[in-house]
């Protein structure tokens, strides 16, 4: 039976979608979940405890910078930072996932970066209120292209992360430093969330977040297999996000 067509109101939302490495297809993104507190020593410089569950929370799609976009600087903040990620997509999904089984539904991976506004994340803290403002706005996830899995596994274990900018070292770390693995979390998750084919998992980031300024530029790398370059722009200088 064919579904009934509608006249929307609107003009519906442009597909948000990542470019595939090797080839000229792209990836649709459905939802972008991500993941706090998984490397201890980033943990312990946010003044917390790594013993715990996961911490799990989400951004909308047009949260996403690809094809090395522009990043701008966003209103409402004057401490805005960079957290470097490990970036996994799906191809399926389902409820309940065994860890097992995570690996059958990975599309591929990326880097990307999970940006906040840290002074009003903070705030936010204090008072006991959400902090979606602080991680869940336009343009906060810069995302590279994604290396398809079939062409990273087996030969990549563990993943290598590393941040510049400016040419400066900021973060660096290998996913073997993670509390959860890939498949943990994802099964974590599966069991709060129906998983579904286009949904990313931003992983953690590890020590060394630190500020971001207009004219800043920086490379994350997924090294030898995936590279995010950008550029901080100000606000309402034609980033056009």
């Amino acid at each position: 039976m064919s579904m009934p067509k509608h006249a929307y109101a609107l003009s519906p939302p442009t597909i948000r979608s990542l470019p595939i490495l090797g080839s000229t297809e792209r990836f649709p993104v459905r939802s972008i979940y991500c993941v706090g507190r998984n490397y201890a020593d980033h943990v312990r410089e946010m003044g917390s405890d790594p013993a715990g569950r996961p911490c799990f929370f989400m951004k909308p799609t047009h949260a996403l910078v690809t094809d090395d976009g522009p990043v701008p600087y966003p209103p409402e903040t004057s401490n805005f930072h960079h957290e470097v990620e490990l970036v996994v997509a799906l191809k399926s999904g389902g409820r309940n996932l065994a860890p097992e089984v995570v690996s059958h539904h990975v599309f591929g991976y990326a880097v990307g970066l999970d940006l906040t506004r840290r002074d009003l994340q903070n705030a936010l803290k204090q008072k006991g209120q959400p902090w979606e403002l602080a991680k869940s706005f336009t343009g906060s996830a810069p995302c590279s292209a994604l290396l398809p899995a079939t062409r990273a596994v087996p030969t990549v274990k563990p993943w290598h992360l590393r941040l510049t900018v400016n040419g400066e070292l900021r973060q660096e770390a290998t996913s073997a430093q993670m509390i959860w693995s890939i498949e943990q979390l994802v099964s974590e998750l599966s069991r709060y969330d129906r998983l579904e084919a286009g949904d990313l998992l931003f992983t953690g980031t590890p020590a060394g977040v630190g500020p971001l300024e207009p004219g800043d530029q920086g490379v994350a790398e997924l090294v030898g297999h995936a590279c995010l370059r950008f550029t901080v722009v100000a606000a309402g200088s034609g980033s056009g996000l």
